[in-house]
């Protein structure tokens, strides 16, 4: 599904903080990043989605290789085969929740009869017409969870997505997550500051300088 070969970046300082990185993510396998902060845990994150390009090293998604694709062909392998959950939600506030979920539907030519019942998935059915500002922050946190799972990616990445959220709801939201990637066959990353958050996935792994390892 996934597969990074010898990744290298640093930052704007010219701070290395990824050397030589090397990892295969298999078809169907989670698996929790943790590691100190700093370490490049979201950095590797946005390597991975086409957000930011590597100083050096190749990241190939289903065999694609990324810095091989235009701006736009990167576009449409992301809308395509992605789906991300922030911390930050980034749930759009002039949006019903519906029209959030279906965002990556209608991008992909799709009709929003899914959105809906990703909601329902999520605990949320009949609000598809509520807006986020009548939301808490986890239901805020599920309807993100929804929107990026609507279209079925075949890779998810979250980014600390429970960091903000008591501990029960985070729990609840990890477990939802954890179903619907599993339900949907899907590969993903869940980089997180949480013993907690990493236990629901397959496999931790440490993110360090040299690498990534098994913990």
């Amino acid at each position: 599904m996934l597969e990074l070969r010898h990744i290298t970046k640093s930052y704007a300082n010219r701070r290395r903080v990824l050397t030589d990185l090397a990892y295969t993510l298999a078809a169907g396998e989670y698996v929790a990043i943790m590691g100190e902060s700093g370490v490049g845990k979201s950095t590797l994150l946005n390597l991975i989605a086409g957000l930011d390009t590597p100083d050096s090293g190749e990241i190939l998604i289903d065999g694609v290789s990324m810095s091989a694709l235009a701006d736009d062909a990167a576009t449409r392998l992301r809308r395509l085969k992605m789906g991300f959950v922030f911390q930050a939600f980034h749930v759009l506030p002039h949006l019903t929740l519906q029209q959030n979920v279906a965002l990556p539907l209608l991008l992909n030519g799709h009709t929003m009869q899914r959105a809906d019942e990703m909601l329902a998935a999520v605990g949320l059915a009949g609000r598809g017409g509520d807006f986020p500002r009548q939301l808490s922050g986890g239901e805020m946190q599920r309807v993100a969870i929804a929107r990026a799972l609507v279209h079925k990616p075949a890779l998810v990445l979250a980014d600390e997505p429970t960091g903000n959220l008591d501990p029960d709801t985070a729990h609840n939201v990890l477990m939802l997550l954890r179903d619907e990637v599993k339900s949907n066959g899907a590969s993903a990353i869940l980089v997180t500051h949480s013993h907690a958050a990493a236990a629901t996935a397959d496999r931790i792994l440490e993110l360090r300088m040299d690498g990534l390892h098994p913990v």
